[in-house]
């Protein structure tokens, strides 16, 4: 073994209902814009070509019911919910009829922006990171099996910030769905296990500050919680 200077950075994991043995995290894939609503409340035009993606780093995982700091360098600090699809087993060009048999699992998520950061990075074309991938700014709950769950349809999806309702609809509602998006990760990824893909906020996002307790669902999954604290 190949003697290290400092001590490896720990594996964040997802816990698994029934399961004594956690979900190593890999990587994080996120899909952009997959919500024709939320693309209008950005701003934007609901793309149904294809999807896109941005990535967040595993080290910035966190679990559900943490307490965390408002983050650095930012005044407009935004929830947004997410259905997280896990990766059992690899997968490279998968056709969409076969996607689902790749999937180990799901749970619920957070994608935590700094929409501030985000909105000046597009304006001067340039990537996303500082208002996307930044210290525990990827939440995830507990995950529960895919054939426990069963396939994705119409299941609600819904946040509220301080018992207030901010996003309440359907994965009816997803443009791209959770099959289409594997299968079009998969032409530029080998997906493997480990893997975990955001699918995407439906509209309703918005700021939230210290103080504030954000609690979310998707039927059939463990809920997820949030509570900001003053900054560090």
């Amino acid at each position: 073994m190949t003697d290290l200077l400092f001590p490896a950075p720990p594996v964040h994991t997802i816990p698994v209902e029934g399961e004594s043995a956690a979900f190593p995290i890999h990587r994080i894939f996120c899909v952009g814009r997959n919500y024709a609503a939320h693309a209008a409340e950005m701003g934007n035009t609901p793309d149904y070509e294809a999807p896109f993606y941005f990535t967040k780093s595993p080290a910035h995982a966190i679990g559900s019911g943490a307490s965390i700091p408002y983050p650095l360098e930012t005044s407009d600090y935004h929830h947004e919910m997410e259905l997280a699809i896990l990766i059992g087993v690899p997968a490279f060009r998968i056709a969409q009829e076969e996607a689902l048999s790749v999937v180990y699992g799901y749970c619920c998520a957070l994608d935590m922006t700094r929409r501030d950061l985000q909105g000046a990075s597009k304006d001067k074309r340039r990537p996303w990171d500082t208002g996307k991938d930044f210290e525990a700014s990827a939440i995830f709950a507990q995950a529960r099996k895919a054939e426990a769950f069963g396939t994705v349809v119409d299941q609600r999806i819904y946040l509220e910030v301080n018992g207030e309702m901010r996003q309440d609809a359907s994965f009816a509602e997803l443009i791209h769905s959770v099959p289409a998006v594997i299968a079009d990760l998969s032409k530029y990824y080998h997906l493997n296990a480990g893997d975990v893909i955001m699918t995407g906020t439906p509209a309703g996002v918005g700021a939230v500050v210290a103080g504030d307790i954000l609690r979310g669902g998707v039927e059939g999954l463990a809920p997820i919680e949030l509570r900001l604290s003053a900054p560090d």
